[in-house]
């Protein structure tokens, strides 16, 4: 079973990704049973034979592509215990914005996993704007991805983790010589 970050802790991951092949289409793919992480399109396309099944068994969560908006998933964010987001490379960023949108315009309060090209030098500021699980690459290791998450000791700007920035968060009544 597959190792993953989730509430900075390393646990085990009984959770399976659906991914598309060339051959399959998101309206007839066959969704297997147990945990999967379906991609939205699958969800979008297949709601009506899929609803039941996630009210009933709570074992399908969804995933979004990084070209993908959060809106698109607005009125049913709220019925998965997780929503996961994919990195296709380590260098595209708009993972970012889904998680944010997400977390702060959707009110999803459940399980945000980081998917893809999830490396250490991400988990810091992914954490920042809601994620709070991460699959990291498996040619990495995940004890060091871990210490990512420490990496900096206090940030700057507002985010979905911080509210305030800094220098609101500062005392300044203390003067100096």
């Amino acid at each position: 079973m597959r190792e993953i970050i989730k509430d900075k802790a390393i646990v085990q991951d009984d959770w399976t990704v659906l991914r598309l092949t060339e051959n399959e289409t998101p309206d007839a793919v066959e969704v297997p049973a147990g945990k999967t992480i379906i991609p939205l399109k699958v969800w979008l396309l297949q709601r009506t034979a899929l609803i039941t099944r996630l009210q009933q068994q709570q074992d399908l969560a969804v995933w979004f592509s990084s070209d993908e908006a959060a809106q698109d998933l607005a009125e049913d964010a709220s019925l998965f215990t997780l929503i996961a987001v994919n990195f296709p490379k380590f260098s595209d960023g708009r993972g970012y914005s889904i998680a944010y949108t997400l977390r702060s315009r959707l009110a999803y309060s459940g399980e945000l996993r980081a998917i893809g090209d999830v490396l250490r030098d991400q988990l810091f500021f992914m954490q920042r704007v809601g994620f709070n699980a991460f699959a990291t690459r498996e040619d990495r290791s995940i004890q060091d991805a871990l210490k990512g998450l420490t990496d900096f000791s206090d940030a700057y700007q507002t985010s979905w983790d911080q509210k305030n920035p800094l220098f609101r968060r500062v005392d300044r009544s203390v003067v100096t010589a």
